[in-house]
């Protein structure tokens, strides 16, 4: 008689967990049931943003559900990340984002989030060079005159970056410290002040991506000198790798879609093999070279493993180079 009210007591117990399990495991089986949230933690109009709704759109047929973008923009794009990360783990709030949630991480010390472990990676979109860019007026047109003429005149030029602790401060930092030459640096409000004051010599050197430097580049306006990527782009074919005068030499930036941390492994890898399709794509490819960026396929862990090689590496950089927040 007790082990019978025993044995009873473990199959109530058994059926609770499954009542428990069985929600769960059909949510999955039927991912997705409702529409899906693509965060942009930055304000319409960059690569972010223009990256996410191309992938929304793709997105929205495979899988047969709306798919909104949602712009967060502030903070250096760490309010909308924040937001991602503390979402439900469901796969219905994604996010996209820049390698600045790398260079982010390398120099803040109080995230609300830890870029590493609070967000699931599922799959990179794109990696594409910068260019290295200067004034008409600079005594350069090659990456070994560029270096000759910054060793040759130390403090005397200055380099624009979009801010503080962006990816453009970075990339030239990284120039810097593996040419051992010295420029000031000017920091601006957005990349297109930048440009302005670049084309108007009152900074020399801006290092930027292909977009925003490019136009300006082949209508005459500005100079090209290199790209920064360790071998020649067919962003910018014309233009020789920056490795070519500073060996070791090399940036490129990315982009990602990621998800909060404990997302289901099945519904990353659904969307994991379903972003890796869209980048297939003939339209998706050649949208991204007027984006000055190329697809980059990868696994979940892959990207992970980007992510966490990368945090590393630009705090290194950041301490050598005395790169801090605002």
């Amino acid at each position: 008689m007790i082990q019978s009210s025993f044995s009873r007591r473990r199959l109530l117990a058994a059926a609770a967990i499954c009542a428990l399990v069985a929600p769960l495991a059909q949510a999955q089986d039927h991912y997705p049931s409702r529409p899906i949230t693509i965060v942009v933690p930055y304000a319409p109009g960059g690569s972010n943003d223009n990256f996410a709704r191309v992938l929304g759109r793709g997105l929205s047929t495979a899988l047969g559900q709306p798919v909104v973008v949602d712009n967060r923009p502030g903070a250096s794009g760490n309010l909308g990340t924040a937001f991602v990360a503390k979402a439900p783990p469901d796969g219905y709030t994604l996010l996209v984002v820049s390698s600045s949630l790398v260079t982010n991480a390398a120099i803040q010390t109080h995230l609300p989030f830890d870029a590493a472990k609070d967000l699931a990676p599922i799959a990179m979109l794109a990696k594409g060079p910068f260019i290295v860019a200067v004034n008409n007026q600079f005594p350069a047109h090659t990456p070994k005159e560029l270096v000759a003429a910054l060793k040759a005149a130390p403090g005397k030029y200055a380099y624009a970056s979009s801010g503080i602790a962006s990816t453009n401060q970075f990339a030239t930092e990284q120039l810097k410290a593996l040419s051992g030459t010295y420029l000031l640096h000017v920091p601006y409000r957005g990349i297109g002040p930048a440009v302005t004051d670049l084309i108007g010599n009152q900074v020399q050197v801006l290092i930027s991506s292909g977009p925003s430097i490019m136009p300006f580049v082949r209508s005459g306006r500005l100079r090209g000198i290199a790209v920064t990527s360790a071998q020649p782009s067919p962003i910018a074919p014309e233009l020789p790798a920056m490795s070519s005068a500073v060996p070791g030499y090399n940036f490129e930036a990315w982009w990602g879609l990621l998800a909060p941390a404990g997302t289901p492994p099945e519904i990353v890898a659904r969307l994991n093999t379903e972003v890796n399709k869209i980048l297939a794509t003939p339209e998706y490819k050649e949208y991204l070279l007027k984006e000055g960026a190329l697809p980059a396929p990868t696994t979940p862990a892959q990207f992970a493993a980007t992510i966490a090689s990368d945090i590393p590496r630009w705090k290194k950089l950041a301490q050598q180079q005395n790169i801090k927040p605002e």
